[in-house]
């Protein structure tokens, strides 16, 4: 037996869902295993450790025992294949794969034994269920079995009647799979562009997503010719709209993904981890555009779906709690949004690190601080995510969290730290390729700001900058940075010398105000 390295085993029981573990060991006892049996003791000392520790594990399994290093090698081993025995029975218990495996492997072994007519019987109900859920790869195997069969049994009638029909339908398998396998390519290929850099800074990269989309398969859904091309079509669709900043597309051609994927709930019940993300991007084309109602909906959504896997189950959490933030952020409720970052942060603890990390919810933990007036927290989540490295996926958050640290030492009156922080700030940026208007003028801001000792003198350079800022907003490529954090909202708080959170409850109100008709 092949020895079987400590953090492939580690992973791979951490890695298990709730539902997952409960199988395993109701198997292994099935199956005969004395509860005391080390495999299963190796295996709930390693679901209890938060880390790996080797030394702490054996000890745990041999107690007074001698430790044999080639025997503790062949438990480990063989612990990895009994968890992966394990979860190919789960698998198959609820898989449409598995079944459609299962059944064409009937099928062979009737084959062999000369049973076609039985072989006939499945190869009906395979072909059936293949269809129904779009398996392409299983309906050229069944296709292959009807013309073996025939051919075992020197049928010739049938071949005679049905090897056009054969031929058509592998080729129409082959076109849909090749449709598939070029929109995949197409996603892919759209999504290395827009991970590169989260904002298209550049016109090279608005050329390279142009290219694209020129795609002459992208001019009409009635190219994709599948279920699960159209889903594609319109998620490609999706990404360039989003990036192009075109928002009210980006919301029609997501609630058309989200209604597509809805109309065949039983593809969900197979795989719900295209729909968690799909219902994310929904979510995020409702903020956009402040239909907050339908925000709120879409948490119920996610608070309703049915995990299949331990990565079901994380994403879940990450977007409900993301989209919840976030919601807490735009309509102002701090004091809401500080107890759902509690909630938050109470869940996410059954989660091990390798599967769940906070470091994209550093942003929203200081927002909400801020917020609700607590600098202190604020500062320190603001601290924990400038301390991470710069990472090519959100370089403009990290340019934005720079302009945000001098906003929030700001408000604490560290004045003598915020000069070394400016010139700091002013150096990162000079490094960048492209920086936002909004990005200097915040700086060059600060800078003066922090020179002024005069009360009015203050009020009129707010005012000023608030005037100035109001513009910009209006200014196409300058619209992302203030979508990150409300700065008008901040400003007016310094004016009316009001609380930052009032403010921002009080611009959310009057934005979704209904207007009264005129009689």
């Amino acid at each position: 037996m092949s020895k079987t390295p400590s953090h492939k085993l580690f992973n791979l029981v951490k890695s298990l869902s709730g539902s997952e573990k409960r199988y395993f060991k109701l198997a292994a006892k099935n199956n005969g295993a004395d509860k005391v049996n080390k495999y299963l003791v190796l295996f709930d000392a390693i679901e209890s450790q938060k880390a790996y520790n080797e030394e702490v594990l054996k000890e745990l399994v041999y107690k007074n025992e001698v430790i044999e290093s080639r025997k503790y090698s062949e438990l480990k081993s063989y612990l990895y294949e009994m968890i992966l025995k394990s979860l190919q029975q789960f698998d198959e218990k609820s898989s449409v794969d598995y079944r459609l495996k299962g059944m064409l492997q009937s099928i062979r072994v009737l084959f062999k034994r000369s049973h076609y007519d039985e072989c006939k019987e499945i190869l009906q109900k395979a072909k059936k269920l293949a269809y129904k859920y779009e398996s392409y790869v299983s309906i050229l195997e069944t296709l292959r079995w009807e013309k073996q069969i025939a051919y075992a049994q020197i049928d010739v009638a049938f071949l005679d009647r049905e090897l056009n029909r054969i031929d058509e339908e592998e080729k129409e398998c082959l076109r849909h799979l090749r449709n598939l396998s070029d929109f995949k390519n197409i996603f892919f290929e759209m999504l290395i562009i827009i991970k590169k850099d989260h904002l298209v800074r550049n016109d090279e990269q608005t050329k390279n997503l142009q290219t694209i989309i020129n795609n002459p398969l992208l001019e009409d859904i009635d190219h994709a010719l599948s279920h699960q091309a159209q889903i594609l079509f319109y998620r490609i669709w999706g990404i360039y709209q989003h990036t192009t900043q075109d928002f009210n597309k980006y919301y029609e051609v997501c609630l058309k993904t989200i209604e597509l994927m809805e109309s065949k709930p039983y593809l969900l019940k197979e795989d719900v981890s295209e729909y968690i993300s799909m219902l994310n991007n929904y979510t995020i084309s409702c903020g956009l555009l402040r239909k907050y109602e339908e925000v709120n909906k879409c948490l119920t959504k996610f608070r309703s779906i049915r995990a299949n896997t331990l990565d079901d189950e994380v994403k879940i959490h990450r977007h409900y709690f993301t989209h919840k933030s976030y919601l807490c952020i735009y309509t102002g409720e701090f004091e809401e949004g500080l107890e759902a970052l509690e909630t938050h942060l109470k869940e996410s603890k059954k989660f091990d690190k390798q599967f769940f990390e906070s470091n994209s919810f550093f942003f929203q933990y200081f927002y909400i601080a801020f917020g609700a007036g607590d600098y202190e927290r604020a500062m320190t989540y603001l601290n924990q995510w400038l301390d991470l490295s710069n990472n090519i996926e959100r370089q403009d958050l990290q340019s934005i969290a720079r302009i945000l640290n001098l906003v929030t030492h700001y408000e604490m009156g560290n004045n003598l730290l915020l000069e070394s922080l400016l010139r700091s700030t002013s150096r990162y940026q000079k490094k960048q390729d492209h920086i936002f208007k909004f990005e200097k003028k915040m700086v060059s801001f600060i800078g003066h700001l922090i020179k002024i000792t005069n009360r009015q003198d203050r009020l009129d350079a707010f005012t000023a900058l608030k005037k100035d800022f109001e513009k910009l907003a209006n200014e196409p490529s300058e619209k992302i940075m203030f979508r990150y954090f409300d700065v008008i909202a901040w400003m007016e708080s310094k004016i009316t010398e009001r609380p930052f959170a009032t403010i921002v409850k009080e611009r959310y109100l009057l934005k979704s105000a209904v207007p009264v008709s005129k009689r």
